[in-house]
């Protein structure tokens, strides 16, 4: 059996808003990426919005698993910095574990999703999803594995109600059902149904019904762009050459797109006189607007491999930040560290399903950056078909039994047996 990703309705799709589309053609060269200045950031001409792909596990990884350092200046300090700015709401609704038996005791489903909401939208204007990922933590709590659900998987999203408006069922994409699941409200009320549905609807997946979620966040873009502010940049290797598509520059210095955009989408003609920031193969430090620009690219791939490719630099890139922070002086650095947690806290909305974020965070002090392996659906590689006249990806049966070994506790397991399935560092 095969489920598929669908390119019908897609409420998520965080490339359209800024023309950015598979192009197909095949990617140059360039230098080293540039340094101008450490903490400039590229204008913004039109709305840009970055994947919240990679934001989720720096966000919600910094409260359970850098506490690694808490005996440097003390675990209350640290708690007190890790939870004063979170907000704590109750997303997992029934879909969630049985919180009267909340235990952070045995293996663990997280479920992160990534938004694109702004203040005060438009209550008919459907709240992004852009990215969910399951971290599920074995019952050893030494280990954590990311598992990235296709935000275009075709499913069956079930009917709803979240006493604004009712949803009566049916197929589409799965980054639809939070969208679904929120219509016609707004603020904490359409997070809230907007998780809720999305729990039910990888419920319906086959073999996942049996799967319950102890604790859940959402995170929004502002914060991750505010660690990363705070950090300075990250030092990560780049596994391919890669042009932007977002952002270029003249032989004057002066920034400007590199690339027309297609009235379909698609990356067009370049632009005269207007040299794309490339990203060469090798060991860079980015500063903080390129680093969140190369994670976006998934058009000038060195190896074509598209938004596999992204979401393996994706990947990548969680784990330099988390070395960034445990290289860089900040967890010897109290009041680094303090403001790192702080801006942390201030991005993200938190289920803790009953188990205060303290039991959480001493429950996966063991969990290091090294000790979190990230598994690529479909291997990384694309599978497509035409479903409904349209061109569709589908998940494998590999794939299901992967997402079935969550339920186990076997994804260990699963590893063992595909260890290609396992992303590069």
């Amino acid at each position: 059996m095969q489920y598929a990703s669908s390119a019908a309705f897609d409420p998520s799709d965080d490339d359209r808003s800024s023309g950015s589309r598979r192009s197909g053609g095949r990617p140059g060269g360039g230098g080293p990426p540039r340094q101008r200045g450490g903490n400039r950031r590229p204008k913004k001409g039109g709305k840009r919005r970055d994947p919240l792909w990679a934001k989720l596990f720096v966000v919600f990884g910094a409260l359970l698993m850098l506490t690694s350092g808490v005996a440097i200046f003390g675990t209350k300090a640290l708690l007190a910095a890790a939870t004063k700015s979170v907000t704590q709401q109750n997303l997992l609704g029934s879909a969630g574990a049985d919180r009267s038996h909340a235990s952070v005791n045995g293996p663990k489903n997280i479920l992160l999703v990534g938004v694109d909401s702004r203040p005060n939208q438009d209550p008919n204007e459907l709240v992004r999803s852009d990215s969910i990922i399951i971290l599920h933590i074995p019952a050893s709590h030494d280990q954590g594995y990311m598992i990235s659900i296709p935000r275009d998987t075709y499913v069956e999203i079930p009917e709803y109600d979240n006493g604004k408006q009712k949803y009566d069922g049916g197929h589409d994409k799965i980054n639809a059902a939070f969208a679904f699941g929120g219509r016609g409200l707004t603020g904490n009320a359409a997070r809230q149904h907007g998780f809720e549905l999305l729990e039910k609807t990888i419920q319906t997946l086959p073999g996942m019904s049996d799967i319950k979620f102890d604790a859940g966040a959402i995170v929004d873009f502002t914060g991750f762009q505010q660690v990363v502010q705070v950090l300075g940049g990250v030092t990560m290797y780049v596994d391919e050459t890669t042009r932007s598509i977002h952002v270029g520059f003249t032989k004057s210095g002066k920034e400007e797109e590199p690339f027309h955009v297609n009235s379909d989408g698609t990356v067009g003609r370049a632009v005269p006189g207007v040299t794309p920031e490339t990203y060469t193969k090798g060991t860079h430090h980015l500063s903080p607007w390129q680093a969140l620009d190369y994670v976006r690219q998934r058009d000038l791939l060195e190896n074509q491999d598209g938004d596999y490719g992204r979401q393996r630099h994706q990947q990548q890139f969680i784990k330099a930040v988390f070395k960034e922070i445990l290289s860089s002086g900040t967890l010897t650095n109290p009041a680094k560290l303090t403001k790192v947690l702080d801006t942390v806290g201030k991005a993200m909305t938190v289920d803790t399903g009953g188990v205060s974020i303290e039991d959480w965070i001493f429950a996966m002090r063991n969990i290091g950056a090294n000790d979190l392996l990230t598994i690529k659906t479909n291997g990384g590689q694309f599978s497509t078909q035409m479903i409904n006249g349209q061109s569709v990806q589908t998940l494998d049966d590999t794939s299901m039994q992967l997402l079935q070994s969550v339920v186990t506790d076997s994804v260990s397991s699963f590893v063992q047996l595909h260890p290609d399935w396992v992303a590069a560092s």
